[in-house]
């Protein structure tokens, strides 16, 4: 296997004045090329942290993070994050704000304008490149969230709960659009979320944490069909048993 990421015993330690909290304890986990795994816990067990760590924007307090063989030790543009809310400037046009990662690390290249364009012609918002956010669904404003996220070709997509904002059909029409352009783009991604069953319909493994200081209890790989799409994988005869089987795990998180 291709391998892209490992995280070696990761710890995290926040500390107050009066004491300190560990949050995570003793990560551990590896992600191929191609990938689609999800991470799925308790509330307030570290899973954006985890993010975070593997962003390079957190320093763990224990252990190690390596992408490609490098230790992580700060922000990469390998790295895509795209985050809860589509957090796209209300005053740039959406063109603007799928182009604002070339501008801020001054790769506003000919090439790289070629790029940004060519998704927005193929993932259906070329009509719209000069419209603001206010005019467009939840829907395609995450999918112009998303197309920012990959302007500057990361090799490695971090998703922080990105459906979370929207309403439930909404959801189940963005997840099988993003599911599609990360697969097209070949991508390899990394999914936090608190809907199991939105990871048993996009994830080909699922990690499942404990509660604080989270560890990781169980390890699924999914052996379903990757040529359907999300929504159509939870007709799987399977699906409702890897949802039960998955709930019985948290519960006891």
């Amino acid at each position: 296997m291709d391998e892209i990421l490992t995280m070696k015993n990761v710890s995290l330690i926040y500390h107050t004045p009066k004491t300190e909290i560990t949050a995570i304890e003793n990560v551990s986990f590896t992600l191929s090329r191609g990938e689609f795994v999800s991470l799925i816990g308790p509330s307030g067990c570290g899973k954006s942290s985890i993010l975070s760590i593997v962003a390079g924007l957190l320093r763990p307090s224990g252990g190690e993070v390596f992408l490609r063989g490098e230790k992580v030790k700060k922000p990469s543009a390998s790295v895509g994050y795209m985050f809860q809310r589509d957090e796209l400037f209300p005053w740039r046009t959406i063109e603007r704000n799928a182009m604002l990662p070339l501008e801020v690390s001054g790769k506003k290249e000919n090439g790289n304008k070629t790029r940004v364009n060519d998704l927005l012609l193929k993932y259906g918002l070329d009509d719209f490149r000069r419209r603001y956010p206010s005019e467009l669904s939840g829907g395609m404003r995450q999918r112009a969230a998303l197309i920012r996220t990959l302007a500057p070709d990361p090799e490695l997509l971090l998703l922080d709960e990105p459906f979370s904002a929207l309403d439930y059909q909404t959801r189940l029409n963005v997840c099988d659009d993003v599911y599609r352009i990360i697969k097209s783009e070949g991508k390899t991604a990394i999914l936090v979320t608190h809907d199991i069953s939105e990871a048993i319909s996009v994830s080909d493994r699922i990690l499942v944490l404990s509660s604080r200081p989270s560890v990781v209890l169980h390890e699924h790989v999914l052996d379903t069909d990757k040529s359907v799409s999300p929504l159509k994988r939870r007709e799987n005869p399977d699906f409702s048993k890897w949802f039960e089987r998955i709930w019985g795990e948290l519960n006891h998180a």
